[in-house]
């Protein structure tokens, strides 16, 4: 086996030592639109919206964007994948969709159906090719390239609906990949396909001696839980006293920063740390670079992105698109900027609004990061306040404080006329000074963010903060039904979702506030 991690490891790097002619950004993503809609074009949909015409007209970027308008899940539901889920074959891809996506804990539906094409599965194993080789930039021993890799997302359990499957999109992936993968694979099919969280971290818990893992994939707050119970269980100090080869940890889905403090307490050695983009509409991206706040986007692998500028122009105070939002190729955009992401996939998503919203911290690299979401910000006064400004906030108070804080949400309500935020906030230490925290919240978010500093003179009143034990955001998760895998808690609270939290505390008692 070691022999076969120096081969791999090799072969990365002469291939990193070869010259492949490249394509620009903008070529790479033509390229993909235009093989998109050839592809779709005697589909429902593209015979709806002429995608021939589209092709042949000679700037047929500017007839789709003219032509094709903006969707997000419940629009591209209700008028088209409601037709895939009743069994009609070429809907809006030409071909009967066998797997769907569930995706929960979005603003616009319980339980989103995504569909999974044959040509996005094969999307997905071609960005984590790349991603593979990318490894060739990182201080990856090469035994690490036979080790076995983690993966802790949802149930890998499909259920059979009549004509189609539908399940998490990590037990999709594990239904198709490849034999060679599986040796590498854990926890194994067995366990993976428990359909309880708390019954699968249990078994892999107590079978966590017996691998030999390198890699590790899940997102934080969830990994975390598991390290912290094998340690626990096991008696050791450390995780590496259990898998001393563990060398990776893939993540993505939040942002890592908050958790990387209590991470690193967790480990008996330095790890990398690889932040990659993924969801249940395809494989985006990942960090290719060491050191660099930056998820590199993937140009030629079946999808098609444009940006839309996430300002007041494009999008109203609940953060739904405006009519004919201004969009912008690759090629076009700045850094800098905050851009909601639109999608046309070959799993027939067309200027499809997955909800994120990035900034380009390279625009040369194409790297992006995920400063938050469409529906997950405050601006009741005008604040402008980002998931990304939130994130940094709390990793400034686990500084200054030396304290974990493991999971954390906000919420906007009218106050004496005017508005506040209240923070709602998860750790397990005692925290004897909750003014203190309050306080580097505001002086962390006014240095962020000028456009909050400017409405705390004014609008944006107040701050209130509450403490609370870390087992309650669990709780919460749990009694929605949503404990473990690819669940994370809502960064902002707004609606119905904030007065369903707010009913739920009052049966909590334990609670510190400032």
């Amino acid at each position: 086996m070691a022999i076969i991690g120096n081969l791999i490891s090799r072969s990365l790097r002469i291939r990193k030592k070869f010259t492949f002619k490249l394509g620009t950004p903008r070529q790479y993503q033509l390229q993909v639109l235009h093989r998109l809609l050839e592809k779709a074009k005697d589909t429902e949909f593209g015979r709806h919206y002429d995608f021939q015409d589209i092709l042949d007209s000679p700037n047929f970027i500017g007839q789709y964007r003219e032509k094709i308008p903006v969707h997000n899940y419940s629009k591209m539901h209700k008028e088209w994948w409601y037709r895939c889920l009743e069994g009609e074959a070429n809907v809006s891809w030409p071909e009967k969709i066998k797997y769907f996506a569930l995706s929960s804990g979005t603003s616009e539906s319980a339980s989103k159906h995504i569909p999974v094409t044959k040509a996005m599965l094969r999307t997905v194993k071609k960005v984590g090719v790349k991603q593979l080789y990318s490894m060739v930039n990182f201080n990856v021993p090469p035994k690490s390239f036979t080790k076995g890799i983690l993966m802790l997302g949802g149930t890998t359990s499909l259920f059979e609906k009549g004509d189609y499957y539908e399940g998490d999109m990590s037990g999709i992936q594990a239904k198709n990949i490849p034999r060679w993968f599986r040796r590498f694979y854990k926890p194994g099919g067995s366990i993976s396909r428990k359909p309880n969280w708390e019954q699968r971290i249990k078994l892999i818990v107590r079978k966590a001696p017996s691998w030999d893992v390198g890699t590790v994939c899940g997102v934080p707050a969830w990994v975390q839980i598991v390290f912290e119970e094998i340690i626990k269980y096991h008696g050791v100090k450390n995780i590496h006293e259990i898998w001393p080869n563990l060398a990776i940890y893939i993540h993505g889905g939040v942002s890592f920063e908050p958790y990387r403090e209590s991470f690193q307490k967790l480990l008996g050695k330095p790890i990398n740390f690889i932040e990659t983009y993924m969801a249940s509409e395809g494989s985006f991206g990942f960090q290719a670079r060491p050191g660099v706040r930056g998820i590199k986007l993937v140009l030629n692998a079946g999808i098609f992105y444009e940006f839309i500028p996430f300002n007041e122009e494009n999008f109203d105070a609940d953060g739904e698109v405006k009519p004919n939002p201004k969009s912008y190729m690759i090629n076009e955009v700045v850094e800098d900027v905050e851009y909601a992401v639109m999608l046309s996939t070959c799993a027939g998503a067309w200027r499809y609004l997955i909800g994120d919203v990035v900034k380009f911290s390279s625009v040369k690299e194409h790297e992006i990061v995920i400063v938050g979401r469409t529906k997950q910000f405050l601006s009741l006064a005008g604040e402008h306040m980002s998931i990304d400004n939130m994130n940094k906030a709390i990793d400034t108070v686990q500084k200054k404080m030396s304290i974990t804080i493991r999971e954390f949400t906000v919420a906007g309500f009218p106050y004496e006329n005017l508005f506040a935020h209240r923070w709602y906030i998860g750790t397990d230490q005692p925290v004897a000074d909750v003014a203190r925290i309050r306080e580097i919240i505001d002086q962390t978010l006014a240095e962020v963010n000028d456009d909050y500093a400017v409405e705390r003179t004014s609008a944006l009143k107040d701050v209130f903060v509450e403490v609370l034990p870390n087992e309650v955001f669990i709780d919460y998760l749990r009694c929605k039904g949503k404990e473990g895998a690819m669940n994370k808690f809502p960064r902002v609270m707004k609606g119905e979702k904030l007065k369903d939290w707010e009913k739920f505390l009052t049966g909590k008692t334990v609670k510190h506030q400032a």
